[in-house]
């Protein structure tokens, strides 16, 4: 910043200087030669005044014949300050009369002069010393006719002529013009000092102020701001320049949230994931495939693919396996083998990789990556089953409170009988018929025992394992079951359950097993929407040909932003603040879609969702085939 303000101030002041200088130049050529011109032209009129005051004595003089009174004038004139000489020479150049004796009788070249008119200049006079000589005609008039001819052959009589001292004239103009020039240099310099006062004050202040801030702007410092007081062009710039810094830091600070979502958004798939440009560098990975390769806590970004995963120094020889970058993008297509991994401490992982090309534009380029999805083999088979069996264990409370109730009510009715067999007080009408009491105590057994039956069936249903076939499933059925499973919970919560059904059964063709988790993570969702109470609407019709089940609660709603994210997996924002795992929705889509039906939602903020689960009729499927 300081070499800045420098080369301003070194510039401004050089230019100033030199436009000075040109200036004074120009001025003092143009001062001394209008000056010169006016004092000539000064001295000139006075000397013709001086002259024309002599020439009138001078005549008197020759009129009168008075030739001694005429050169004690000349004497006298000559003898005055600052002139050098005085001389009267007749019209052919000879000098008749002179204050310097010496020149009497000579020869006066007077061919250089206006003969008929007052002319004046510098010259060297006959010593060389510079003079200002005026030469004044002196005209013939009628009372000098008598002794020197007619006018009209004898115009004139003669020449006047005045030497003045030039050296007091240059002199004068000299000091002058060094007063002249020394007050324009002062004003000048003073002008020089406050416009670089001016400059340096409201402007290089300023531009120092803005150069530090976009030197510490550049270095990364984004609530780098500028403070330039007033309204001219300068704090203006100050402005614009903090509005630019705070839509810079804005911009800047979104794009690091939208990376950290990136990142955590890779992070929290279960697979590893990583995208490779054509050159093998690793542009991005997630947690899982860093947990992997072995070293959990190695960034990988920007190492080469092949050292993460296979510890090469180059790339893997096509004779011994297949690339799948190289298969990517040879071909365009997506690409799946299953390959091994050399882990860092040595060891070796089984998986499949999943390959698929991705085309990005930079800088007006399009250019082409690689994504790799890489799964465990040894994870894979435990994922369905974790999965399936975390949400069996949500259900543990409600079953455990469905089942104790009615278990409850049979140690009761077995207590009484017990007590009635052996305080003697049972009695029978006859043989073949027991007392009412002891029909009594039965009936509650069997209820009781019919209740728990009806709970562990409904529970078996939920956990039984897909079929390798698709069957005959009555949606009404299912959700009773289901709602069944969940009511223990839906009256803790205080949540209130309406459905709505037709009379005919809603049939459809799929996995009972799965229809009914897919049911239960649509109402399990809609409990955690209403944690402080509410009422889920479960109404169920026919429409084009489809089973259309809606599931509509009165609970937090969903935001715009966060509603298009809800079927990505690990995605969750429970209402009850609880951390879910993000994948209770993205599977109840997955299993609707296997059987060509759709999951959507609706929601607004404040009021609720509404999830509408579409299923082909199992009619029509049935026509179909």
């Amino acid at each position: 910043m300081n070499q800045f303000i420098t080369s301003l101030n070194q510039k401004f002041t050089l230019a100033t200087i030199a436009g000075f200088l040109i200036s004074s130049l120009v001025f003092l050529v143009l001062f001394l030669t209008f000056y010169q011109s006016e004092l000539q032209e000064e001295r000139a009129q006075a000397a013709n005044n001086v002259n024309l005051l002599l020439q009138a004595s001078l005549e008197n003089a020759m009129l009168k014949r008075d030739l001694n009174g005429l050169s004690i004038i000349v004497n006298r004139l000559g003898q005055q300050e600052k002139i050098k000489n005085v001389m009267i020479v007749n019209p052919l150049g000879k000098i008749r009369f002179s204050s310097n004796p010496e020149f009497i009788g000579n020869a006066f070249n007077i061919k250089p002069f206006k003969l008929q008119h007052f002319s004046s200049d510098f010259i060297n006079n006959e010593q060389g010393v510079e003079v200002l000589r005026s030469v004044n005609p002196v005209h013939n008039k009628p009372p000098c006719q008598e002794c020197h001819g007619s006018i009209e052959k004898h115009a004139l009589n003669g020449f006047l002529i005045i030497d003045y001292d030039a050296s007091s004239i240059r002199h004068k103009v000299r000091n002058t013009t060094l007063i002249l020039m020394s007050a324009g240099a002062l004003i000048v310099i003073i002008n020089l000092f406050g416009g670089w006062w001016f400059i340096r004050r409201f402007i290089l202040r300023s531009v120092g102020v803005l150069s530090s801030a976009s030197h510490s702007l550049a270095q990364g410092k984004l609530d780098t701001r500028v403070q330039l007081n007033g309204n001219d062009e300068l704090s203006g710039l100050g402005k614009t320049f903090n509005l630019m810094a705070t839509s810079l830091q804005s911009s800047v600070r979104r794009l690091e949230e939208e990376q950290a979502f990136l990142q955590a958004l890779v992070d929290a798939i279960p697979d590893g994931l990583r995208i490779i440009d054509k050159e093998y560098n690793m542009l991005l990975v997630n947690q899982a495939f860093r947990d992997q390769t072995g070293c959990p806590n190695k960034l990988w970004t920007g190492e080469k693919c092949y050292a993460a995963t296979h510890g090469r120094d180059s790339p893997c020889p096509a004779e011994l396996m297949n690339c799948s970058l190289e298969e990517v993008l040879n071909s365009g297509k997506p690409y799946k083998v299953i390959r091994r991994h050399k882990l860092c401490n040595g060891n070796v992982l089984d998986v499949e990789i999943y390959a698929a090309a991705m085309k990005i534009n930079r800088q007006g380029k399009e250019k082409i990556l690689v994504v790799e999805s890489i799964r465990d083999l040894k994870k894979e088979v435990r994922f369905t089953h974790e999965q399936r069996l975390s949400e069996l264990g949500r259900l543990a409370a409600n079953v455990a409170h469905e089942i104790y109730n009615p278990l409850s009510s049979m140690k009761l009715a077995v207590n009484s009988l017990k007590y009635s067999i052996d305080s003697g007080k049972q009695a029978y009408s006859n043989k073949d018929r027991r007392s009412p009491d002891v029909n009594v105590f039965l009936d509650i057994v069997t209820q009781s025992m019919e209740q728990c039956i009806q709970m562990t069936e409904r529970l078996l249903r939920l956990s039984a394992a897909p079929m390798g076939q698709q069957e005959l499933v009555d949606i009404c059925k299912a959700i009773e079951d289901v709602l069944g499973l969940v009511k223990w919970d839906a009256e803790q919560a205080d949540i209130k359950i309406i459905t709505i059904f037709p009379e005919q059964p809603l049939r459809v063709f799929a996995s009972e097993s799965e229809m009914r988790m897919l049911i239960l993570n649509l109402v399990q969702n809609a409990f955690h929407a209403m944690h402080s109470g509410g009422e889920l609407a479960i109404k169920g019709f026919v429409e084009n040909e489809q089973v259309v089940i809606h599931f509509d609660d009165t609970g937090v709603g969903i935001s715009k932003e966060h509603l298009r994210k809800i079927f990505m997996p690990f995605f969750s924002r429970r209402a009850d603040n609880v951390h879910g795992t993000g994948l209770g929705l993205p599977i109840s889509q997955a299993i609707a879609q296997s059987i060509n039906g759709s999951l959507e939602a609706h929601s607004e903020l404040g009021k609720g969702s509404c999830f509408i689960l579409r299923i082909p009729e199992a009619s029509i499927k049935r026509l179909e085939k």
